[in-house]
């Protein structure tokens, strides 16, 4: 078994759940109580790719306007922020207050510190309150929350997947604008949940890791030009 040493720890918000952040030799692993892993620095493709994907559908690039729900491990982030221009705002979201001290500290060495970076800035409370206000409009929306669809860490991100959330961020859409959903697994009735909100959806499976093993699953969605 392999040695790890606890670097720290924080009990969500709203939930009574703890996220533990372990350092070992050569990786960092979130796990949260009950549940086991989370996420790894050793299996972040996927969310590499949330934050690439939706970027590589715009075409205001290099300006881009970017809302990430969920700083995670920083992946989705800095993938977000190789993906566009010098001119671009790349806003994350997070609930965790520690998990943003663990990104500015020895985590935020794996992703390659995507904090530090000008464009970048951090929200610190529930992405869903953002797409609640609708006071600013993104080119692009990325979210991974919990593990998808069915909420993991907390049942208050629930809302995100519902309807009136999916609607709430399709509002939050500049013309031509792209929404992202991560999810640990496939789920059809999500993916028909999109296309029932007026949005023009595909359907990502991507590694995990490599190019074998776990998939996971990202939707890209935007809006047809009679809903907006």
């Amino acid at each position: 078994m392999k040695r790890q040493t606890l670097l720290g720890q924080a009990t969500i918000p709203g939930s009574e759940r703890v996220l533990k952040l372990y350092q070992g030799k050569d990786d960092c692993t979130i796990v949260i109580s009950g549940r086991g892993e989370l996420m790894s620095t050793r299996k972040h493709a996927s969310e590499s790719a949330l934050g690439t994907l939706p970027c590589q559908l715009i075409e205001r690039v290099d300006a881009a306007s970017v809302l990430i729900g969920g700083l995670g491990m920083g992946f989705t982030l800095a993938a977000a922020l190789a993906a566009t221009g010098k001119n671009s705002r790349v806003a994350v979201a997070e609930l965790v207050p520690e998990v943003v001290e663990w990104n500015r500290g020895p985590l935020g060495d794996y992703s390659g510190r995507p904090l530090d970076d000008a464009r970048t800035t951090v929200y610190s409370g529930d992405v869903s309150d953002l797409l609640r206000s609708a006071e600013q409009r993104y080119d692009v929306i990325a979210l991974d929350v919990d593990n998808g669809p069915e909420a993991l860490s907390s049942s208050g991100n629930d809302w995100l997947y519902s309807r009136q959330g999916v609607l709430s961020a399709r509002d939050s859409l500049t013309p031509g604008g792209v929404l992202a959903y991560w999810s640990a697994t496939p789920d059809q009735l999500f993916t028909r949940r999109l296309r029932e909100c007026g949005l023009k959806v595909s359907e990502k499976s991507v590694f995990a890791h490599g190019n074998k093993g776990t998939k996971h699953t990202i939707w890209l969605a935007s809006a047809t030009k009679t809903n907006r």
